[in-house]
């Protein structure tokens, strides 16, 4: 059988298989010409990598980030290889995790995230990739190219934007769409239950309306390139535009990937006067909020007693 009647007879059997899912679901990779190693497994292989190589499956996480992604060898260009975005996680840490997996260099990833235009950013990003790529399970050949692994996560963030609503949502918080991205961002690096995201993101508003610093430790560490639960002092000293301890307002920009939840809260926060939050069960993960200094020096002290408790 010749190269032409092999893919005719292939794609005649694909054409029977259920309709795919709509384009937004697919990894689309540029041709390669196959390694000649036999006609007609060369042909074999290309078709392969058509039907396989574009697969991209999405699923909502909601796990936390991790501090730092585990070492994993690189995989050949004809193995899949599935790449987790956690709710939360930054860009350096899934920039690594790809490196480990495709076995290119973390430069070509971050020189990719500044090519807004190629990665399908839409216009309000700017070159901001950072809280962008949609938290998911996404499922790629290690052969794509650094813009072709990340453009499925921006069109990913795309539809969960448009599913809230993002853009009016912002215009009618006085807002843009890249600070509501932001606070969400803040928001999901904060928060220990949907319900606290809420209430969080009041805490966040409710502090910029007064012309307060934001004083959150996530915003200080991310500047820092450092994790953790809490900023040192040594941190909040630090000159880094995102020392939301330093300087007013929100930081320059997102902190890491929010998830659905996150941006539905930062559109759409509670209720309150709070102006401060404390996790007074870190093991727990036991948030409560308080709208004034005394309470809040209340809750550091539970806070204290539980920590010492254990």
């Amino acid at each position: 059988m010749n190269i032409e009647n092999l893919l005719r007879e292939t794609l005649s059997d694909m054409a029977d298989e259920e309709r795919p899912p709509a384009p937004d679901r697919f990894l689309q990779l540029h041709e390669r010409r196959p390694r000649r190693r036999g006609l007609a497994l060369a042909a074999a292989t290309a078709v392969a990598g058509m039907v396989v190589g574009s697969t991209l499956v999405v699923q909502q996480m909601s796990a936390p980030a991790p501090g730092a992604a585990g070492l994993r060898p690189a995989l050949s260009p004809q193995a899949m290889a599935t790449v987790n975005v956690a709710a939360g996680m930054r860009l350096s840490q899934l920039f690594k995790q790809l490196s480990q997996l495709t076995g290119r260099p973390v430069a070509e990833f971050e020189r990719a995230a500044k090519d807004g235009t190629a990665l399908g950013l839409p216009p309000y990003a700017g070159r901001t990739l950072e809280g962008l790529a949609f938290p998911g399970t996404y499922e790629f050949s290690p052969a794509a190219s650094p813009a072709e692994l990340l453009r499925p996560m921006v069109a990913r963030f795309k539809a969960a934007a448009e599913d809230a609503d993002l853009v009016d949502g912002a215009r009618r918080t006085g807002r843009t769409p890249l600070e509501i991205m932001t606070i969400a961002s803040i928001v999901q690096a904060e928060a220990g239950t949907e319900e606290d995201m809420t209430r969080i993101a009041r805490v966040i508003y409710n502090r910029l309306n007064r012309k307060m610093h934001l004083q959150i430790d996530s915003t200080v560490l991310y500047g820092l390139n450092k994790y953790g639960a809490e900023a040192s002092l040594k941190d909040v000293r630090s000159r880094s535009p995102y020392n939301t301890y330093r300087h007013l307002g929100l930081p320059p920009g997102p902190i890491g990937s929010p998830g659905a939840d996150a941006i539905r809260a930062a559109l759409h926060p509670a209720r309150g006067s709070w102006l401060f939050f404390v996790e007074v069960d870190p093991k727990e993960r036991i948030m409560k909020f308080a709208t004034s200094e005394s309470e809040y020096v209340a809750l550091l002290d539970e806070r204290q007693k539980n920590l010492k408790g254990r």
